[in-house]
């Protein structure tokens, strides 16, 4: 009887347990109907006329051709801005570790893909609410940088 109590237990246990996180309920994906190079070009472009800063664009292809190893078109642009950044790091310090953003750009299977995190999931690991107002705007900037850079002409 005390083994079926604890076997009763350990599936009521179980099934509280909170549903296991994925990429997907973190990261936002969108779609280009561009390269990954045009995608990539164009998400710089709209990321300097916004007023923010390029830290770095990274080819991740070029990596792995330069050790003779192959990988579908893949770019990281890094980029920040003051007035979004400073604010969520005078929270908590701890922010500078995520910032600056970053964008991934793709070749899945011959479909371009624009990937980043969503800022309320970067907020929640810091104790900072969703509804943090610069948490809210960095994803309407990242929401509009990804939608002109995947812009159909």
């Amino acid at each position: 009887m005390r083994t079926l109590v604890l076997i009763g237990i350990g599936i009521l246990l179980a099934a509280c347990q909170p549903a296991p996180q994925t990429a997907d309920n973190e990261l936002i994906t969108r779609t280009s109907p561009h390269s990954v190079t045009e995608t990539m070009d164009r998400l710089e472009a709209a990321v300097i006329t916004k007023g923010a800063k390029v830290f770095a664009r990274i080819n991740h292809t070029a990596g792995a051709q330069s050790i003779g190893e192959v990988l579908p078109a893949e770019e990281v642009l890094i980029f920040g801005n003051p007035k979004l950044g400073t604010p969520l790091m005078q929270i908590d310090p701890r922010m500078g570790l995520d910032l600056p953003i970053k964008i991934l750009v793709w070749d899945d299977h011959g479909q371009t893909k624009i990937v980043f995190l969503n800022p309320a999931k970067l907020g929640a690991w810091y104790g900072i609410e969703a509804t943090n107002p610069v948490l809210i705007k960095m994803r309407g900037v990242l929401e509009t940088l990804a939608k002109e850079a995947s812009a159909a002409d």
